[in-house]
């Protein structure tokens, strides 16, 4: 995977080989979240390790702005998912084959 996307600056392969990027077990409405999807915190660990914790309003372009510029050449639907890059990972994880890295998404 990660000689995949060494091969070009899009990081969406990254997110959409086989068997990776689950999603579950808990999934929401947008009427659940903030306006624009800002101010969200996500974290993601190893074990108990905080590898990530940063919020949505840090990102580089805004939620609502990363839909727009998706929208323009690509027909959006209520049940698409869309994976973003996550912020500066703070720890280099160390994961054995079959491990997974939680990722929270809070208000």
């Amino acid at each position: 995977m990660r000689e995949y996307q060494r091969r070009t600056n899009q990081r969406t392969a990254g997110k959409n080989f086989d068997e990776t990027g689950a999603v579950g077990p808990i999934v929401v409405t947008p009427d659940e979240l903030p306006e624009g999807g800002e101010g969200l915190k996500t974290e993601s660990r190893v074990g108990d390790e905080i590898l990530q914790g940063a919020s949505t309003s840090d990102m580089m372009w805004s939620v609502a702005r990363t839909i727009a510029v998706i929208s323009e050449f690509a027909t959006l639907c209520s049940v698409d998912l869309i994976a973003l890059v996550t912020p500066l990972v703070l720890v280099t994880p160390k994961l054995r084959h079959g491990g997974y890295v939680p990722v929270k998404l809070l208000k």
